[in-house]
């Protein structure tokens, strides 16, 4: 069998997409979490780990504040995981930072300055 679109994947979309709905819904009341975008997600193959990476949209919350408020809100993300997906046991989650999209900014701002705009 080919190495296409496997179970972890397709689990991995899933908690990519509902955890996403939850924070633009505003299911998770943590204020630090209102500006996060899920940029990717992991999952391990035996699906017993889904490893999320997060940035945010403006400057209102830093990277790592959004971090924490995920990190105390992640009991309340895995019940409602469970509760949607009717999954035997939901992969342990754990959020990281993305900071691609900041890099990119800082790059941009460099190069501006070389310019002179």
């Amino acid at each position: 069998m080919g190495t296409g679109y496997n179970r972890n994947d397709r689990v991995g979309d899933l908690i990519m997409r509902e955890i996403s709905e939850m924070i633009l819904k505003g299911e998770i009341k943590d204020p630090r979490v209102g500006s996060v975008i899920v940029t990717g997600v992991k999952v391990t193959k035996d699906l017993s780990q889904a490893r999320l990476f997060i940035t945010t949209m403006g400057k209102e919350t830093t990277l790592e504040d959004a971090l924490a408020g995920l990190q105390s809100a992640r009991g309340f993300i895995k019940r409602e995981l469970w509760k949607r997906f009717r999954l035997k046991r939901v992969p342990e989650i754990r959020f990281e930072l993305d900071s691609a999209l900041q890099e990119g900014y800082r790059i941009d701002d460099l190069l501006r300055g070389l310019r002179g705009e």
